[in-house]
C-alpha cells in the first residue's frame, strides 16, 4: 500500500508565522480569554468561538438526539398529521412525559424541530429529513461507526479497521471478495441502495447522458444509479459490475423495475477481473475512495482498458480540498474511512494525478449543487501507450 505524503507546511520565520505564534500565545492565555469574552469588540469571536468548541465536546449528543427522532419517526408524523403537543407524543411513544418534552426541546435547540405555540412542528432542518430514506439509512447506520469510535486512540494506533464497521462492509478485508455469499453483501447493499439517490440526482444533473451509447456503472451495488439514468436516458443501453452476489441483487431490480431488456449485470471483482467492454460511459460512483492508491491504479487502469477512444469517466465522490468540505472530507471520511479498514478522501489534484498516471487526461472538475455530498470529476482517454 503506498504511504500518503504528510501534509506539508510553510517553512517557520517570517512575520507571518511570528504574527500567528503570537496570536497562538494569547488565545492560550486563561487571562487573555477572560479579557476577551468581557471586552466590546473581541467579545463575538469569543463567544462564538466558544460555542464552536462547545458544539464539538457535544456533538455526540446532538446526533443521538437527531437518531432518536429518526427512530420514532418525528419528521414524517408532523408532516403528515401536523404540530403535535408534548402529552399527545408521550402517549404515542410509550414515553414519560418528561422525558418526551427534554428530547422535543432538544430537537428544536437544533432545528430539527419548531414549536409553534403549545406544539411542536417541523424546523428547517427536520424538514428536510422527510421523505429522504437514503438520509434516514446512513443516520440509523452510524451505530457501527460509534462502536468503533468508542475508543479513537485505539484505532487511530491499530491504523485499520476490525470492529464493528469493517464487519459491515467485508469486502474491506475478505481475501478474495469474489467469494461472499448473499447473506455477506446483503446489509451494505441495502444501505447503498437506499443512500444512491443522495448522490443521483446531483450526477446527472452535472452530466446529462444525452448522445452517449452504453453506460457501465463498475462497483453499482444492486443498480441504484443505472436505474436513475435510465429513467434520464430512455436509449441508453446499461451495464452493472459488482461482486457476483451483488450482482444477483441488481438483476432482481432490474427486472422489477422494467429494464432486464436493457439492463444487465456482471458479476466479477474490478480488482482482479477485466470488466464488460463495449461501453462508452463508465461511472465510479463512491468507488475509489473505498481504495488505497495502488487499487485505485488496478481500477482506473482497467477502466481505461475497455473506454474507446470517445470515452468519458464519472468519477463521483466526497473529495477533500473543496471549499466547505473540511470537515467532512477531512474529519468524517477520514475516520470513517479508517474505521472500515481502507480508503481515504481525495483532493482533485490528487485524482488528477492517478488519473494520468492511468492514461487519461486527468480530467476536470464539474460542479455539483452539494459538492459536500458528491463532487464530479470528468476524465476522458489519452491516446499514449500506458502501463
Amino acid at each position: 500500500m503506498a504511504t500518503p505524503a504528510a501534509p506539508s507546511w510553510p517553512a517557520a520565520g517570517g512575520w507571518a508565522a511570528r504574527l500567528h505564534a503570537w496570536i497562538d500565545a494569547r488565545v492560550s492565555s486563561a487571562r487573555f480569554r477572560r479579557w476577551a469574552a468581557a471586552f466590546p469588540l473581541t467579545r463575538p469571536i469569543a463567544r462564538r468561538r466558544a460555542g464552536q468548541l462547545f458544539d464539538l465536546v457535544a456533538g455526540f449528543v446532538y446526533s443521538q438526539v437527531l437518531l432518536a427522532c429518526v427512530r420514532l419517526d418525528v419528521f414524517e408524523l408532523l408532516s403528515r398529521e401536523g404540530p403535535q403537543d408534548a402529552p399527545a407524543l408521550a402517549r404515542r411513544w410509550a414515553m414519560p412525559l418528561d422525558a418526551c418534552v427534554r428530547l422535543l426541546e432538544a430537537a428544536v435547540a437544533l432545528r430539527l424541530l419548531a414549536r409553534r405555540g403549545g406544539q411542536y412542528a417541523l424546523g428547517a432542518l427536520g424538514a428536510a429529513l422527510v421523505d429522504n430514506p437514503a438520509l434516514r439509512a446512513m443516520i440509523e447506520h452510524h451505530d457501527a461507526f460509534y462502536d468503533d469510535l468508542r475508543d479513537p486512540l485505539a484505532l487511530l494506533r491499530r491504523g485499520t479497521g476490525d470492529g464493528a464497521l469493517a464487519a459491515y462492509w467485508p469486502y474491506a478485508a475478505q481475501r478474495d471478495e469474489r467469494a461472499l455469499d448473499a447473506a455477506a453483501v446483503a446489509p451494505y447493499s441495502a444501505l447503498m441502495a437506499a443512500s444512491q439517490p443522495l448522490v443521483a440526482d446531483d450526477v446527472l444533473d452535472a452530466f446529462p447522458l444525452h448522445g452517449r451509447r452504453c453506460l457501465l456503472d463498475v462497483g453499482g451495488g444492486e443498480g441504484g444509479f443505472l436505474c436513475s439514468a435510465a429513467r434520464r436516458a430512455p436509449d441508453l443501453d446499461l451495464v452493472l459490475f459488482d461482486l457476483p452476489a451483488v450482482a444477483d441483487r441488481a438483476r432482481a431490480r432490474f427486472a422489477a423495475e422494467g429494464l432486464a431488456h436493457r439492463a444487465r449485470a456482471v458479476g466479477g471483482s474490478f480488482v482482479r477481473d477485466p470488466l464488460p467492454e463495449g461501453a462508452d460511459t463508465v461511472s465510479l460512483v463512491r468507488v475509489l475512495h473505498d481504495h488505497d492508491d495502488d487499487t485505485v491504479r488496478t481500477i482506473l487502469r482497467a477502466v481505461r482498458r475497455v473506454l474507446p477512444p470517445d470515452g468519458v469517466l464519472l468519477v463521483a465522490e466526497p473529495m477533500a480540498g473543496l471549499p466547505g468540505v473540511a470537515p467532512m472530507a477531512d474529519a468524517y471520511f477520514g475516520f470513517y474511512l479508517m474505521a472500515m479498514g481502507r480508503g481515504r478522501a481525495r483532493t482533485p489534484d490528487h485524482l488528477a494525478a492517478l488519473l494520468r498516471e492511468c492514461g487519461f487526461d486527468g480530467g476536470r472538475q464539474v460542479p455539483t449543487r452539494l459538492p459536500i455530498q458528491t463532487a464530479l470529476r470528468i476524465a476522458r482517454p489519452v491516446t499514449t501507450s500506458f502501463s
